[in-house]
């Protein structure tokens, strides 16, 4: 079981197939089995080499229980050191959730290391702390009443899906949720950006307002939204979600950039 080690944090990682590494980053309590069970591995293997990292406290990497662990800039170097690993100078990266959040990270503290960024599922500004507080009470009760909310609000989840989730280790998800905010001043750096980015989002998400305010400020970056979509929904459409992938990448490989000041489009299309 390959490792990376981040000063002494082990971060757990798989690779699959060849070509141009794109590196591809889980939500909260999820973990790199998360692009194996909804079918991106499977369509993006053959064309790219996917570098899949388990995040600090989740999945096969180190449980941590001290929130400064989960400070932002040790979640971005966390992805770095596992491409020092592979001896991999640059990567495309795309990340979900709190992937997508450890993606603007990458724009506050190493995009020199990043050829694009795909984020979905988040925008580039910090969440009320009612939200995390929310989670953390659900958490101190156990994974279990975790999960049983996860399904009052979304439906029954797929037995798999619950296994992943009941794995989890809720202290280590207290202690990250509890971490120091890390995007202060990620307003005036999206100005400057100049990776390419494409941001996706559910336009039933809660993320949606934020991440469609958002794009407007980054000058190299197109907006996708799926209409009647979820925060869950989305993370789960890889047939709506890869096609959009493909395409950015695409381009950004034939030409460096795409279409300027945040090219927005709606998608239908169902889970």
């Amino acid at each position: 079981m390959p490792y990376a080690n981040n000063h002494s944090v082990r971060i757990h990682y798989q690779v699959e197939g060849n070509g141009p590494p794109l590196v591809l980053q889980h939500g909260f309590t999820s973990s790199l089995q998360h692009w194996y069970a909804y079918g991106y591995v499977a369509a993006l293997r053959q064309n790219y080499q996917l570098i899949l990292i388990d995040a600090r406290g989740h999945g096969q990497s180190d449980k941590l229980y001290d929130p400064q662990a989960y400070a932002l800039q040790h979640r971005v170097e966390d992805v770095l050191a596992v491409l020092d690993a592979l001896q991999v100078d640059n990567a495309h990266y795309l990340g979900y959730s709190m992937g997508g959040r450890i993606g603007f990270g990458i724009v506050k503290y190493h995009p020199e290391r990043f050829l694009s960024l795909i984020i979905g599922g988040m925008h580039p500004y910090e969440s009320p702390s009612e939200s995390a507080n929310a989670r953390i009470a659900l958490l101190q009760q156990g994974m279990a009443a975790y999960v049983a909310d996860a399904e009052t609000q979304n439906g029954p989840m797929a037995p798999d899906r619950k296994a992943r989730l009941l794995a989890n280790d809720p202290a280590a998800l207290i202690a990250s949720l509890q971490a120091p905010r890390g995007l202060t001043g990620i307003e005036q750096l999206l100005l400057d950006m100049t990776l390419p980015c494409l941001l996706y989002v559910g336009e039933a998400d809660s993320f949606y307002p934020g991440a469609k305010e958002g794009v407007q400020s980054m000058p190299n970056a197109r907006f996708v939204s799926f209409p009647g979509l979820n925060h869950s929904q989305t993370a789960q459409a890889s047939h709506l979600v890869v096609p959009h992938v493909t395409q950015f990448l695409h381009e950004v490989m034939q030409d460096g950039h795409v279409a300027r000041g945040g090219k927005q489009s709606s998608q239908n299309g169902q889970t």
